[in-house]
């Protein structure tokens, strides 16, 4: 064993600190992931909260996201121990977890607001329906009536015709602003990003250390749109078909006993889709909510197994008892057509931004003190019943 390692019998005085600054005190532990959160802590702050955040993915509706870490982290009391997100949320999370360890909380703000302009500026995306930050040069240069004519023409083409030289904006965007081979060593927070294996439709979590531009790309990578991506010796497709977010192993791998789901694909539309784009959309929403749903579900049987002491598993219980909160923007990406999810227009990225970060400050006002001590959102209420959510 190395000489960096903290033993397991080290001392009250080094493991309290380590506790404290959420690194589980065992013996893989070292040195250097001590003295990197250490430094991190004292250039952010002693957070007197911490929580973990599950990013929702969906195109640029994804920007209600942005502007909900940007008031977040405007605070200055809160600290994040795990970040699960797929597609938009991927970006996201990588861009907080990119910004905060080279500049704190400002710099968490700044990545942020970079990537996003980078988006808008990158032009029109194409219109599939869900398409999570994917963009085509074509689009760049039509306006919309010549996209809308590319979407009925184009129902015959893969993106293996199209797209031979398998182009990608975001990846460029990403690769641009963020050292991914840093990020997987210094990262401050834990990360998981959500991709579906195309050949069995499993969900891949890639972690900290694993997490690159192209594990990014993946889980925002729609069949239909671009190819797929190929990670070692698999190839991926959105993490949206499998895990969206990935609750469970956000839950099973931190040591936060609270987390924050920012949603923003609705989970309910009460409109009847009548014609084939509403259709389209509205089987595009479904299929993305589905695996958020089946975890709340799970999360729900967890809650529901009797506590026995020395018989009830310790991973069963602890997600039994996991405390959810809930940061909701689907009341105002509902209020979007469906193909501004695929328009990164700066305008409406700005509006998307301005509302998250005041949906947040009201959530802040009414909710945060209950951080750490209950939750304030019945997820199995909202996804499975008529249930109010609580107060």
């Amino acid at each position: 064993m190395s000489n960096d390692t903290l033993m397991p019998g080290a001392s009250r005085a080094i493991r309290s600190p380590l506790r404290r600054l959420g690194v589980p005190p065992n013996a893989g532990t070292t040195w250097a992931t001590f003295a990197r959160r250490f430094s991190f802590a004292r250039r952010t702050g002693s957070p007197s909260r911490r929580l973990n955040l599950a990013l929702q993915g969906g195109g640029a509706h994804g920007a209600f996201t942005w502007g909900v870490l940007d008031a977040l982290l405007a605070r200055g009391d809160l600290g994040f121990d795990g970040v699960s997100g797929t597609s938009a949320g991927a970006v996201n999370a990588v861009a907080l977890a990119a910004g905060l360890m080279d500049g704190g909380t400002d710099g968490a703000r700044e990545c942020l607001h970079d990537i996003w302009s980078a988006i808008s500026r990158a032009g029109a995306p194409t219109s599939h329906p869900g398409s999570p930050l994917a963009y085509s040069a074509t689009a760049k240069l039509s306006g919309a009536l010549m996209q809308r004519s590319l979407e009925r023409i184009g129902g015959g083409w893969s993106p293996y015709d199209v797209n031979p030289l398998n182009l990608n904006p975001l990846r460029d965007i990403l690769l641009a602003r963020i050292d991914f081979e840093k990020l997987q060593r210094e990262s401050p927070i834990t990360l998981f990003i959500a991709a579906t294996e195309v050949a069995s439709g499993r969900g891949r979590v890639f972690r900290t250390q694993e997490i690159s531009a192209d594990s990014v790309v993946a889980s925002a990578c729609l069949p239909n749109l671009f190819p797929a991506v190929r990670i070692g010796r698999f190839y991926y497709w959105d993490g949206a078909f499998s895990a969206n977010p990935d609750l469970l192993t956000l839950i099973s791998e931190t040591r936060s006993d609270d987390t924050l789901l920012v949603q923003i694909s609705p989970d309910r539309d009460p409109d009847l889709p009548s014609n084939r784009e509403e259709i389209s959309g509205n089987i595009g929403r479904l299929t993305f909510n589905h695996p958020l749903r089946t975890q709340v579900q799970q999360i729900e049987v967890c809650r529901r197994v009797p506590r026995i002491p020395l018989l009830t598993d310790n991973a069963v219980s602890r997600i039994g008892r996991h405390r959810f909160h809930l940061i909701d923007g689907s009341p105002h990406t509902l209020k979007l057509s469906r193909d501004t999810k695929h328009r990164p227009d700066w305008h409406m990225i700005e509006g998307l931004r301005d509302v998250g970060r005041q949906t947040t400050i009201e959530w802040c006002e009414t909710h945060l003190a209950r951080v750490g001590k209950r939750p304030t959102a019945d997820l199995y209420g909202k996804y499975f019943s008529d249930r109010v959510p609580f107060d």
